[in-house]
C-alpha cells in the first residue's frame, strides 16, 4: 500500500474509533433504542432519494439490515447504556469475527480452519477474562449486550456474503432504510412513544447541541465518510492488506475514552481485549512476519464492518470478489 491509502486507512480507523465516544455523548441526550433508529433516519431519506437501489435480493437486504443495523446497533447503544464502557464496547463487538467465522460452518457449511479455531479460542478467552473480571466489579448485562449485538453483527454479515451485491457500498447505504422501522417500534414500547422526539427537540437549545452533533457524527463521519474511503481501499488492494487496520479501531476507541471520558481500563479488561484483538487477527490470518508473495494459508483478513472487525475469507480471493462489509 502506498503511504497515502496507509494514512487513509488510519483515518477510517480514527473515525469509527471516535464513533464510539460519539455514541457516548449521544446518549446523554437521547434513549438508546431513539438514538439508534435515528441514526439509520438521517441516512435513509437520502439514500432513498438518490442512491440507486442495489440488484440483491430483497431477502438478503432484509436480513442485512436487521442484523448488522437494527439488532447490533440497537443493542450496543442499549449496552452502553446501561453501563458498558464504550472503549470496552469497541472491544467486545470484535466478536463478530469469531461469531461469523462459527455461522458460516453451521450456516453455510463453510470449513474452519486451525488457525481460525485458534483465533476463536484466543477470542473466548479474552472474553471469558473481560467477563469475569467485570462479574467481579459491575453488572454483566452490558457485556451480555454487547456480545448479542455482535451476533447481530455477524448474521448481517453472513447476509451480506449470500447476497454479493453489484455495488457493495449502495448495499450497504441501502441496508439504512431497514433499521428505523423495527427500532422506532422498540423505542414507542419500551421508552415511551414521545421520549425520543421531545429529546430530539430539546437538541436544537443551547444545551442539546452535543447530541446533534454526536448525532451526525455517527451518521455522516463514521458511516458514509469512512465506508466510502475503507471501499475505495478495498478495490485497490486485497483484504488482507486492508482488514488488519480495522484492529486500530478499539485501540482508537479505548484511548479516546480514557482521554475525554475518563474510562481508565483495568489490567485485567486491557488484558483481556488484546487477546480479543489477538484472536481476530490470528482467526483472519493476519501475519505481520510473512514474506511478501507468500501465501497467508487458510484465511486472509478479509473487508471489515464499519467500526472494525473481520470476516473471514479465502487467502487468494482478491477483495473486488468479495462483498466488502461496511461500519461503525
Amino acid at each position: 500500500m502506498s503511504v497515502r491509502d496507509r494514512l487513509l486507512a488510519v483515518l477510517v480507523a480514527v473515525l469509527w474509533g471516535l464513533n464510539f465516544l460519539a455514541v457516548r455523548v449521544g446518549l446523554d441526550h437521547y434513549p438508546p433504542f431513539f438514538l439508534s433508529a435515528l441514526r439509520f433516519v438521517v441516512l435513509a431519506v437520502p439514500v432513498i432519494l438518490f442512491v440507486p437501489r442495489p440488484k440483491v435480493p430483497p431477502r438478503w437486504l432484509v436480513i442485512y439490515g436487521l442484523g448488522f443495523g437494527a439488532m447490533q446497533f440497537g443493542l450496543l447503544f442499549l449496552a452502553i447504556d446501561q453501563g458498558m464502557p464504550s472503549g470496552q464496547a469497541s472491544v467486545v463487538v470484535q466478536a463478530s469475527a469469531p461469531f461469523t467465522m462459527l455461522l458460516g460452518a453451521l450456516l453455510l457449511g463453510e470449513r474452519i480452519s486451525r488457525r481460525q479455531l485458534a483465533g476463536v479460542a484466543v477470542a473466548v478467552v479474552g472474553m471469558s477474562v473481560i467477563a469475569v473480571e467485570r462479574a467481579r466489579s459491575a453488572a454483566l448485562l452490558p457485556l451480555l449486550l454487547t456480545l448479542l449485538a455482535a451476533l447481530g453483527w455477524a448474521f448481517g454479515n453472513i447476509a451480506s456474503r449470500q447476497a454479493r451485491p453489484d455495488h457493495p457500498l449502495r448495499f450497504a447505504l441501502w441496508m439504512s432504510v431497514v433499521p428505523p422501522v423495527p427500532l422506532l417500534a422498540l423505542s414507542a414500547a419500551m421508552e415511551g412513544p414521545g421520549t425520543g422526539w421531545r429529546d430530539f427537540g430539546a437538541s436544537f437549545s443551547a444545551d442539546g447541541w452535543p447530541g446533534l452533533v454526536a448525532l451526525v457524527y455517527t451518521a455522516l463521519a463514521g458511516s458514509v465518510v469512512g465506508s466510502g474511503i475503507w471501499t475505495t481501499l478495498l478495490k485497490r488492494y486485497e483484504a488482507g492488506k486492508v482488514a488488519p487496520f480495522s484492529m486500530l479501531v478499539p485501540v482508537v476507541a479505548v484511548l479516546g475514552a480514557w482521554l475525554a471520558l475518563g474510562e481508565q481500563p483495568t489490567a485485567w479488561s486491557a488484558i483481556g481485549g488484546a487477546a480479543v484483538v489477538a484472536g481476530v487477527l490470528v482467526g483472519t490470518g493476519w501475519n505481520p512476519f510473512r514474506r511478501k508473495g507468500v501465501p497467508a494459508g487458510d484465511a486472509a483478513g478479509p473487508p471489515p464492518v464499519e467500526g472494525g472487525g473481520a470476516v473471514p475469507a479465502q487467502a487468494r480471493t482478491p477483495a473486488r470478489d468479495q462483498p466488502p462489509i461496511v461500519r461503525r
